[in-house]
């Protein structure tokens, strides 16, 4: 019954993979009647802990792997040569993995974990969720999420402040005088977005702007997803002045769609994307943008997870918020009057 998997069991149980680990370990945080439903499904299911594989944990590979939603996606780079960089300093390889915006493949890259193929895996803005992740680190396995913070102790996060990132983009934009602002955000699943569209709220409140659900489009933090929202959106609603995308692969989206639609930027519409990607530089006029470091957010987690799997110097060190800053540029510097 080797293929059974802890996540199998709890299923099966209808409790977390967490709770599982939990009741195989004895912990007293599972009430009696949960783990004697637990054990039963054990047995049911003829399921054998990983006893082989907590002591191929004690031996080490030098090897890291990240898992990233989108391996073509122009945020990721940065991220992952900022990993490389300090893994290969401290003579770690690296593997990248691409889960192709799947759910299941991020799982199959958790086996990497299990099997002892990887030392370690970090994860760069997961679907999966916080109690997921945290089964695994409660079997003892090492992991860390960049892009959004998990609430487990022995996963390592680094993060930027989402709700205050969109928050300067949109001080910014009404600051140029724009009262009427569109929001392209991400998957509906992604922390990151929901945190955006939670600071884009409140910055719009706090300037005593009405927010407007339908001037809120989701493109999927793509350059297609972004050139169809902003379709979507011209056809519902002409008159906003100003659109804020969750990130710059939507902004070249915006881009595409204002060419073929004849909408002048910024003259007849400002654009702030995020991330300051190269190629925001590229194009006519420039795209404004929030650069998050995403180097340093790759760098300071290789090092504290290598860190973890050897003598933990960093451990009261878990989390890593960066600050990210707004770069102007010509795609939204335009005052118009109300």
């Amino acid at each position: 019954m080797k293929d059974i998997k802890i996540i199998d069991v709890a299923k099966r149980a209808n409790v977390s993979p967490a709770t599982v680990s939990r009741v195989l370990n004895g912990s007293k945080l599972v009430n009696a009647k949960t783990e004697q439903r637990v054990m039963q499904v054990i047995r049911e299911m003829e399921y054998i802990p990983n006893n082989m594989g907590k002591q191929l944990r004690s031996r080490k590979t030098m090897t890291l792997a990240v898992v990233v939603s989108d391996v073509l996606v122009s945020y990721y780079a940065e991220i992952i040569k900022g990993i490389e960089n300090m893994a290969n300093s401290l003579h770690y390889r690296v593997l990248i993995c691409d889960a192709q915006n799947q759910r299941a493949k991020e799982l199959e890259f958790l086996s990497f974990l299990i099997n002892h193929t990887v030392d370690a895996l970090i994860m760069v803005t997961p679907s999966l969720s916080d109690e997921e992740l945290s089964s695994y680190a409660e079997d003892g396995y090492r992991l860390a999420v960049i892009g959004r913070e998990v609430g487990h102790p022995m996963i390592p996060c680094s993060f930027t402040d989402n709700i205050t990132l969109a928050r300067d983009v949109i001080y910014h934009l009404t600051e140029q005088g724009h009262r009427k602002i569109a929001f392209l955000s991400g998957y509906s699943e992604a922390t990151d977005s929901i945190k955006r569209l939670e600071g884009f709220i409140q910055a719009l409140e706090e300037a005593g702007i009405p927010f407007e659900q339908g001037l809120v489009e989701n493109g999927d933090f793509s350059e297609d997803g972004g050139y169809e929202a902003f379709k979507r959106l011209r056809s519902q609603c002409e008159d906003f002045t100003a659109v804020f995308a969750a990130n710059d692969e939507m902004a070249l989206g915006v881009y595409k769609a204002c060419a073929e639609m004849g909408i002048s930027i910024p003259e007849q519409l400002a654009v702030v994307g995020v991330d300051n990607i190269r190629l925001t530089n590229y194009v006519v006029p420039r795209i404004s943008s929030m650069e998050q470091p995403l180097y340093m957010m790759g760098s300071v987690l290789a090092e504290k997870l290598i860190d973890q799997i050897n003598d933990n110097r960093l451990a009261d060190k878990r989390l890593f918020m960066l600050n990210a800053e707004l770069v102007v540029k010509e795609s939204s510097l335009r005052k118009i009057s109300n």
